[in-house]
């Protein structure tokens, strides 16, 4: 599996109607979670942020939240921010514009957020205007740094090293509370906000 843990210059030129990291005034970071609610992973990532007084934002799958609706107003509930991350989590790449914004519109039923994120991001210029178009103040959110836990060939370890060597104010870091990243995730973690706690970072959300 090839994936750039810090995404180069050139993709963000590229895609420059994308928020691909923030401003490091204040010397904020900005984890985000995608894929969830999720059953397990979901509740452990709102009691390791609050444990850290840390706030995030959870990029959600429409059909999670419908599935899981105590979890995700569990999110609310603590203060979170969230995205649409579509309904059934499709690849813009494969899939036609009508069909890819119907599903956005789908999950938009039952996440009320302007931000939006594509999963594996991978959505075309034309789909970014067209979401635009049909979402009042859609922010296109992206990343900066991957952790990586998606990658079943690698360790929680070698998450937190992704994390740390190239965290920096303003930064836009991805995990996932899903089950495929579970096992990394309850590794990573815990270790990337103690990380932040000593270097003095404010993990807050984006908004």
């Amino acid at each position: 599996m090839f994936y750039l843990t810090k995404t180069p210059g050139i993709l963000k030129a590229l895609y420059k109607s994308c928020i691909w990291n923030l401003s490091p005034v204040g010397n904020k970071v900005y984890l985000t979670f995608d894929d969830g609610p999720h059953p397990q992973a979901t509740p452990f990532v709102l009691e390791q942020l609050a444990k850290y007084n840390a706030k995030a934002t959870f990029f959600c799958i429409g059909k999670n939240v419908v599935a899981y609706p105590a979890i995700y107003q569990q999110i609310l509930e603590a203060g979170h921010s969230i995205g649409n991350h579509t309904h059934n989590h499709l690849n813009g790449w494969k899939t036609g514009t009508e069909k890819y914004i119907e599903n956005v519109l789908e999950a938009a039923k039952y996440i009320s957020s302007p931000l939006f994120r594509p999963p594996y991001g991978r959505i075309t210029p034309f789909q970014i205007r067209q979401i635009k178009k049909k979402i009042p103040g859609a922010k296109i959110i992206m990343w900066d740094i991957l952790s990586g836990d998606f990658d079943t060939l690698i360790n929680g370890e070698a998450c937190v090293q992704n994390v740390v060597f190239k965290l920096q104010p303003g930064a836009i870091v991805v995990f996932h509370d899903s089950t495929k990243a579970w096992e990394r995730l309850e590794y990573a973690l815990p270790r990337v906000l103690e990380f932040c706690k000593k270097q003095k970072f404010e993990v807050t959300a984006i908004v």
